[in-house]
């Protein structure tokens, strides 16, 4: 039996993967704009626009459940004070991907993943 698994695996163990993912998506709410490789980036933003989509809520369960996600207060709080109005009227689309070039070590792509004003 087929069965389709979501998500790259980033050449890491799972719980690495997602402690990774998470402080990507805390890095790019507290600057706004971070530098990644390319795979890493479309996982942050699969990750984030799912988080900011859950944010939109604004009960008490989607506290909880980004709370659960991102593990910090200051984040959290940025994320339902300042980001969540910014995109309330807003159906996804919440970052961007920029090409930025290619690391000279590896030829990795490296690419900017910023939050849409």
């Amino acid at each position: 039996m087929i069965k389709n698994y979501n998500g790259k695996k980033l050449g890491v163990t799972s719980s690495h993967r997602k402690s990774l993912i998470r402080n990507m998506a805390i890095k790019l709410s507290i600057y706004e704009s971070i530098r990644v490789t390319l795979p890493r980036a479309k996982e942050l933003v699969s990750f984030f626009e799912k988080l900011i989509t859950r944010a939109k809520k604004s009960d008490l369960n989607s506290i909880r459940i980004v709370n659960k996600k991102i593990n910090d207060k200051t984040v959290v709080k940025k994320i339902f004070d300042v980001l969540m109005p910014r995109y309330k009227n807003r159906n996804g689309g919440y970052t961007r991907i920029i090409k930025d070039n290619i690391r000279r070590g590896d030829n990795a792509n490296i690419v900017i993943v910023r939050l849409v004003s």
